[in-house]
């Protein structure tokens, strides 16, 4: 096995046009998974909160399943993160999917058993799928090069919009279904998230192969061992640059997961159907991913730094609009989630980018686990706050605070942008070269 591994990664070391074509093969596998990690994500994400307020009584806690699958999203990030790094982007993104999809079938025996604590758990392994679908979009970019890194991410996220935005919109006909059978109406959506996950994750440990991940490591270091003359100066900003990206993506997850989470009750006090609430929240679900495609190509083009201060902005109009939208809109609540959306794709795109540019292959997969780990803490505090938050006070008063939250983005950047250009102009003023 070893020996058939070694022969394989020798045919890319020294042919750019084998790579450009497991390049191009790559992003069109994870196009394919995430068409079905995105309609497990989606379909999970517009009920769970509607489902804990019908088994709970009260929508005080209604928050509380974003915030555990969420959570549990953390811990499979950082499990995914250190399998990919270890044995691959294949096994590390398949495990998590399959996972995945076993926690949402956990959720429906819930709702049929009317078991709380069995709700709580099984949203806590569905998070292993939402981890991984978020995850995946890293393995497009493992043969990327860095003016292909932004636009290779879009590409990835672009193509989870197909069964993001029918995930929602499917929510009345599983229900149907779920009924059909003797499951609760709202653990319908669940049936889809186990079937897509479960789908995803067999989907790429069948096709994902060569792995991406294991062939950009044989062609870093046959590089490495080529470039003998001189040895590359070390960015001493990496750290930083880390550090921005993981805030940028965090700052983001905060405020969309805490508005998300709680669109759906506040819609549901001033009666809207269930079907409104699934079309509201599958445009915000589209706008999540749907604009991926020319985010990438800006944030290659115009750089990261600006479009996560587009970030920032974009969120606090969405919080602006989400607080003096009347209840009974759907048009405005379409308007305010589409807004948060796109505030939170512009945000993790760039966010991504900055991860990706300031990490070297041998530990890449590691540290964008360890990232989304963070990610995934701040959604799960966000989505535990959000509803003691709207029972103190007012779903308007969150979307505001949401919204004033993300202008703490601009002077991150703007910090950033003034360390780079001091790195820039220190590396060209000094005499020192190094040399091997």
């Amino acid at each position: 096995m070893v020996s058939k591994m070694k022969d394989t990664a020798e045919t890319y070391l020294n042919n750019p046009e084998k790579q450009k074509q497991l390049y191009k093969r790559t992003l069109l596998i994870i196009v394919i998974s995430q068409m079905f990690g995105g309609a497990g994500l989606a379909a999970g994400i517009t009920v769970g909160a509607l489902l804990a307020a019908q088994m709970l009584g009260t929508g005080a806690f209604a928050g509380i399943p974003a915030a555990l699958f969420t959570l549990g999203s953390a811990g499979a990030a950082l499990v995914v993160g250190r399998l990919s790094n270890r044995y691959g982007r294949r096994r590390g993104l398949s495990t998590g999917f399959i996972v995945g999809g076993l926690g949402a079938i956990g959720v429906v025996i819930a709702a049929v058993l009317n078991s709380v604590i069995l709700l709580f758990a099984s949203l806590l392994v569905y998070g292993a799928g939402t981890a991984t679908n978020l995850q995946a979009r890293y393995a497009g970019t493992d043969l990327a090069t860095k003016k292909q890194r932004g636009t290779a991410v879009s590409i990835a996220m672009v193509s989870t919009t197909i069964g993001a935005v029918a995930g929602p919109n499917l929510v009345e006909v599983m229900g149907s279904v779920a009924h059909s059978i003797g499951v609760p109406e709202l653990a319908g959506p669940f049936i889809l998230s186990a079937a897509a996950f479960i789908s995803a994750g067999i989907f790429l440990f069948i096709f994902l192969r060569p792995d991406p991940f294991k062939i950009a490591l044989q062609i870093n270091a046959h590089k490495e061992n080529m470039e003998t003359s001189e040895v590359p100066e070390q960015n001493p900003l990496n750290k930083k640059g880390i550090a921005v990206g993981a805030i940028i993506m965090v700052l983001s997850q905060i405020v969309m997961i805490s508005i998300m989470t709680m669109t759906p009750i506040h819609m549901g006090h001033h009666g809207h159907a269930l079907g409104a609430i699934g079309l509201v929240i599958g445009f915000h679900v589209g706008a999540m991913y749907l604009p991926s495609l020319v985010t990438g190509i800006l944030v290659d083009k115009i750089g990261r730094p600006v479009m996560a201060i587009a970030s920032g902005v974009t969120l606090l109009l969405a919080g602006i609009v989400a607080s003096i939208a009347p209840g009974d809109s759907v048009f405005f609540m379409i308007l305010a989630l589409s807004l948060l959306g796109i505030g939170w794709n512009f945000g993790l795109i760039s966010g991504t980018a900055l991860i990706i540019d300031s990490t070297e292959p041998a530990t890449r997969a590691k540290t964008q686990g360890t990232v989304d780990v963070f990610i995934a803490l701040a959604g799960s505090a966000g989505g535990a706050m959000s509803g003691m938050v709207v029972a103190g006070s007012s779903y308007e008063m969150l979307s505001l605070a949401g919204g004033i939250l993300s202008l703490i983005l601009i002077p991150i950047v703007v910090w950033s942008i003034g360390s780079k250009n001091k790195q820039k102009q220190y590396l060209k003023e000094s005499p020192l070269k190094i040399k091997g």
